[in-house]
């Protein structure tokens, strides 16, 4: 491998309709040369605020807003809210499995949610291309933290598993249940297992508080944003 070659190469894409923020424009920089991806310099992108979809990794960079800011939270600090041990208690009879490869009936529940609970979305309709696109990656390992419940399987969080962190790429769950708060319980057990596994930082991806869509993130205390640069404590 040549010298250019050893460092990642950036690229900006043009603007185009927020998916968030309706009202604004949104750009995003982006990883040109991918073959350089592995587990240990994404963690490094992810700690300067980029995420990933598919094999394409990029950050906002857009010129008249920062709304979008990268979250993480500390496991061992982690604190249970009141809701959030309740949420546990109504599920107690869930089962939590963690599985390195992906299933063939995971596709079948993302399509349910995708095509109930996200009409009005990019992504909307679900279709299997999309999918294997958008979920997977060659270059960076990843865990599915499946919840069953009496052995049907519920929900499905998308996790990259990276030297020092958990990051959290996707969950998609059974529509059917909306008082169990299958989104929640998936978070709250992707927490548990970035614990057990003993990694410092479970990464949530964008917080953006002027979008309702994205604003649950911001419930697991303490957590980070980055902020100019910078990781930022955030307390209840």
């Amino acid at each position: 491998m040549n010298e250019q070659k050893k460092f990642f190469q950036f690229g900006l894409t043009q603007h185009f309709p927020c998916n968030y923020l309706p009202e604004q424009k949104e750009r995003l920089m982006v990883v040109m040369n991918q073959e350089l991806l592995t587990n240990e310099n994404y963690q490094r992108l992810l700690e300067a605020g980029f995420r990933r979809s598919g094999n394409q990794v990029y950050r906002p960079h857009c010129q008249r807003c920062d709304a979008c800011e990268s979250l993480r939270v500390p496991v061992k600090d982690f604190t249970l809210s009141k809701s959030q041990k309740r949420i546990l208690t109504t599920n107690r009879d869930i089962k939590v499995n963690i599985s390195s490869t992906e299933k063939e009936h995971y596709y079948p529940l993302y399509e349910r949610y995708i095509n109930t609970v996200h009409t009005d979305g990019g992504m909307y309709p679900a279709n299997k291309n999309q999918y294997d696109n958008f979920i997977f990656s060659n270059k960076i390992s990843q865990l599915f933290i499946e919840l069953y419940l009496d052995d049907e399987l519920v929900s499905v969080a998308v996790t990259d598993h990276l030297p020092g962190a958990l990051s959290a790429l996707y969950t998609f769950y059974d529509p059917r249940f909306p008082k169990r708060s299958l989104g929640k319980l998936s978070i709250l057990s992707q927490i548990e297992v970035t614990k057990t596994l003993g990694k410092e930082f479970l990464y949530l991806g964008y917080q953006i508080d002027a979008c309702s869509k994205m604003n649950y993130k911001n419930k697991y205390f303490p957590h980070q944003r980055l902020n100019q640069e910078r990781w930022q404590k955030i307390n209840k």
